[in-house]
């Protein structure tokens, strides 16, 4: 078999592998199918963006920003800003992507996210051979389970007559508490936060600048310096 050929057991034990860690993100994409049904976006919408986009904390303030009629521009650049950590996170692993054809190369990249790349890294330090396929094959299982938690939310907020009476305003805060723990991987993380908090933070307070593109440049400024750090 070329040295690229699909590997069926390696995908076969990401699939399996990751399920846990995809039940805890369906959690929070529940909360976004809720959020989203407040945009207005209906199942078919919440299915195509998560299909396309499909980065959590991305499409949860991209559509929170849509709800806060902040504009469509803004939603897409506050979600680009907040998924340039995934560059840093493709850029570790790019070993599993040298020499491929380029169609699995984006393949990889898209269905590269925190909870399978960290599950790679675990695998590896338990000296195991896991390679590209492992990572294509949690990544389709995260996928899956993403799609049905949004679709599953947006259509029980859909159901409802008044969503707001439920507390499902909550969800969005809850979700976004959520993603940014599991996000928090140890001290060595604390200067890309403090950075973004301590940019925005200047922008905001003498309203120099709308509390969106602060949220956008704080992202940017608190990537660069996770960049120079993991090159150091």
């Amino acid at each position: 078999m070329h040295k690229f050929g699909f590997n069926t057991q390696e995908f076969i034990n990401g699939f399996k592998e990751v399920l846990p860690l995809a039940i805890g993100a369906g959690i929070y994409g529940v909360a976004f199918g809720l959020l989203a049904a407040q945009a207005h976006m209906d199942g078919l919408q919440v299915g195509i963006m998560g299909i396309t986009v499909f980065a959590g904390a991305s499409q949860i303030i991209a559509v929170e920003r849509i709800v806060s009629f902040s504009g469509a521009l803004v939603a897409i650049f506050a979600g680009a800003a907040l998924n340039l950590r995934l560059l840093l996170i493709t850029a570790s692993i790019r070993d599993v992507y040298a020499g491929r054809p380029f169609w699995q190369v984006v393949l990889g990249v898209h269905l590269t996210t925190d909870e399978n790349w960290a599950l790679m890294l675990s695998a590896r330090a338990e000296r195991r051979t896991v390679g590209y396929w492992y990572l294509v094959g949690s990544g389709l299982m995260m996928l899956m389970v993403w799609l049905m938690a949004t679709i599953a939310g947006v259509t029980f907020a859909m159901a409802i007559p008044e969503p707001r009476a439920l507390g499902t305003d909550f969800a969005f805060t809850a979700a976004f508490i959520a993603i940014a723990r599991s996000l928090w991987t140890g001290h060595k993380d604390l200067n890309p936060w403090v950075t973004s908090f301590v940019v925005a933070a200047l922008l905001i307070v003498p309203e120099r600048v709308d509390g969106s593109w602060a949220m956008i440049v704080g992202g940017v400024a608190g990537a660069v310096v996770a960049g120079l750090r993991r090159n150091e």
